[in-house]
């Protein structure tokens, strides 16, 4: 029997944010993931580093991986430091991977990191979501949807 997951993820501290995936991808679904890390790379989190700017997920081998995040070297690591950008296998139930595995065939929906934090444990997690591409024209109607919402605010505030 599968454990009932909370609706929103239990964030203490919030390491790396990619800020840029809700406005270029139509989030349809988020997924919290385990990361599998190294000792020095639980370091340099803890100490606020780290980008997930470019990164992104893939399934290979029935396995789900974060490519392209950047985790910087430890600044007192020694020989065994890790490798900045390697990647980094999530750790995920079967039936999600599965999940994403159609999704990402099928739909042809991209899997997005959305953020990197420490849970209330002291876990690394990964805010994983299956996400669609905007097109040029979506990301003008979110600009102009944006703006409207921060006038109205404006607007309210001066009548209100």
């Amino acid at each position: 029997m599968a454990r009932p997951k909370p609706p929103t993820f239990d964030k203490q501290k919030i390491v790396a944010e990619n800020r840029k995936a809700r406005f270029n991808y139509f989030i349809e679904e988020t997924f919290e993931a385990g990361l599998a890390l190294s000792g020095t790379e639980v370091k340099s989190l803890r100490g606020g580093e780290g980008t997930i700017a470019d990164s992104y997920a893939e399934v290979r081998d029935g396995e789900c991986w974060l490519i392209n995040a950047n985790i910087p070297e430890f600044s007192h690591g020694n020989r065994f430091n890790h490798e900045p950008k390697r990647p980094r296998k999530l750790l995920l139930n079967a039936r999600e991977i599965e999940k994403f595995v159609g999704a990402v065939e099928r739909k042809g929906m991209t899997l997005v990191p959305l953020s990197i934090y420490f849970n209330s444990r002291g876990r690394a997690k990964v805010e994983l979501a299956l996400a669609k591409g905007k097109q040029t024209h979506d990301k003008r109607a979110t600009i102009k949807d944006r703006d409207w919402q921060r006038d109205k605010a404006r607007l309210l505030r001066e009548r209100g």
